[in-house]
């Protein structure tokens, strides 16, 4: 959304497509400061039009500041003399007809209206810093003049393009290089960090001169990758648009903007950003995603060979007891290594925990149906769990639910509910209920007498969440509720 000052907003009243319009602008308009070497500030109407309110503000990569001073903020009263106010109302380009003093700082100052549908949503003031000018060379001439076309197509709202979306904040800087098409797609001008984007893509001959869709095609079938079929049809568009290229050598990202007039289109604008350093740390996150995803697999199944073990140990025990200890044991660790599995199949980091408890309450009625029928549900959501949070929450949940089934529905028989809240303020409550005798009259959770192995592991694993733990019965009765809050 377009950020608008505190200070400002009860002020301006902007509807969602002149919000929305305007945030596009801000979103490219870097390509304007750096073209035109100008400080540029936005300036939209009040809700009465006796007044213009500063709403944003940027300064160029490729030249001196003109303004010391941020103005965001700062409210321009009905004058009839002040540039802004001239081009809100005759809807045309102002300039000033000499430099203007700015803190001892000749500027060149211009405001361009920016109409769109035949109404005025706003008023882009440019100030360009005119001390110490000197004879401009070929780039700063090919800049200044994109720079025209493309606040000529802003005042008449075709800048940016109404008609593209895209993703906000890739835009390349114009410094990092730039490329000028003539309406055949040949190119008139590459600035010296654009030729060498090309020359690290394998091109060994001059770029102007040429036509950019056979020159990118052919480094692309000369390096052995697939030719981008959609190239031509880009860079020809009456549209924006944004292209990867990648040769064996480099790759390259080009930002693609065509330029029009009033009588039809006289040219394309490419700015270009090598990413060949991006593509290979991205290359190396995917290789690194694929690692810890295969070490949650592995340790997954490694946990699953451990609980089998267990279970076959338990079959051959005779006391009831030790068996009841190795399946409680083989229950806590089909509980971490479904926290493994998940992770295995998701991104590294955070897990959608309620796939995780959902498996765990159908873990928990599986032991439970060899004593009798248990029903379990889940309601709420748990959202997304940190990892390192995860496997805390699923013992935690393990032993809840075990504990619930053993003490509070002693045949195996009832009903286990598994409830999660999570609140705005980042707190996680968990609650699980069952509907059995409830708790003994003299039960205290607090008790450091207490010999419950697994309430003492829940203590211990909310503890280190920085959590809270209690246990108390139904209101009404029968069963009992185990609470947990913890923050996320």
């Amino acid at each position: 959304m377009l950020r608008v000052p505190s200070a400002v907003r009860p002020h301006v009243a902007l509807g969602e497509t002149q919000a929305a319009f305007l945030e596009a602008l801000t979103d490219d308009w870097h390509i304007l400061a750096d073209l035109s070497f100008s400080d540029i500030v936005l300036w939209v109407p009040g809700i009465d039009d006796q007044q213009f309110y500063a709403i944003a503000q940027i300064r160029p990569a490729t030249g001196p500041a003109a303004l010391e001073d941020d103005v965001v903020g700062e409210c321009i009263s009905y004058d009839p003399a002040h540039m802004v106010t001239q081009a809100y109302l005759s809807q045309k380009t102002c300039q000033m007809s000499d430099n203007k003093i700015q803190a001892g700082i000749p500027a060149d100052v211009k405001a361009v209206p920016l109409m769109v549908d035949c109404s005025c949503w706003g008023v882009l003031e440019r100030h360009t810093n005119m001390m110490g000018v000197h004879a401009s060379g070929d780039l700063e001439d090919n800049y200044r003049m994109t720079a025209e076309i493309l606040f000529a197509m802003a005042s008449r709202g075709e800048f940016p393009d109404p008609g593209h979306t895209r993703l906000r904040g890739i835009s390349p800087r114009v410094g990092e290089g730039l490329i000028l098409l003539d309406p055949d797609a040949v190119v008139a001008y590459a600035s010296p960090n654009a030729v060498t984007a090309y020359r690290n893509l394998g091109l060994t001959t001059p770029l102007v001169g040429e036509d950019i869709i056979k020159v990118t095609s052919s480094l692309m079938e000369e390096s052995g990758n697939p030719v981008d079929t959609h190239l031509a049809g880009d860079i020809r568009s009456i549209h924006s648009a944004e292209v990867e290229i990648s040769t064996r050598e480099a790759a390259l990202f080009l930002r693609i903007i065509p330029l029009t007039s009033t009588e039809g289109r006289v040219g394309t604008v490419v700015v270009c950003r090598e990413t060949t350093e991006i593509r290979e740390k991205e290359r190396q996150l995917v290789t690194k995603d694929a690692t810890i995803r295969e070490i949650h697999h592995r340790v997954k199944n490694n946990l699953q060979t451990v609980s089998a073990l267990l279970r076959l140990q338990a079959r051959r025990m005779s006391s009831p007891e030790a068996t009841t200890a190795l399946e409680e044991a083989m229950a806590r660790v089909q509980a971490i290594a479904v926290v493994h599995e998940i992770l295995s199949q998701s991104m590294p980091g955070s897990v959608v925990f309620d796939d995780i408890a959902d498996r765990l309450l159908k873990l928990t009625a599986d032991v439970a149906s060899v004593r009798g029928h248990l029903e379990t549900t889940r309601q709420g959501s748990f959202g997304e769990i940190s990892a390192e949070k995860a496997t805390h929450l699923a013992l935690v949940i393990t032993e809840l639910c075990h504990n619930a089934i053993e003490h509070g529905l002693s045949s195996g028989t009832g009903k286990v509910t598994l409830q999660a809240s999570r609140f705005d303020d980042g707190r996680l409550e968990i609650e699980v209920i069952d509907n059995g005798t409830g708790l003994p009259e003299d039960f205290d959770i607090h008790d450091p007498n207490r010999k419950s192995l697994g309430l003492s592991i829940v203590s211990t694993l909310i503890a280190d969440m920085d959590g809270e733990f209690d246990v108390v019965g139904n209101t009404p009765p029968p069963g009992a509720r185990a609470r947990v809050r913890i923050p996320l």
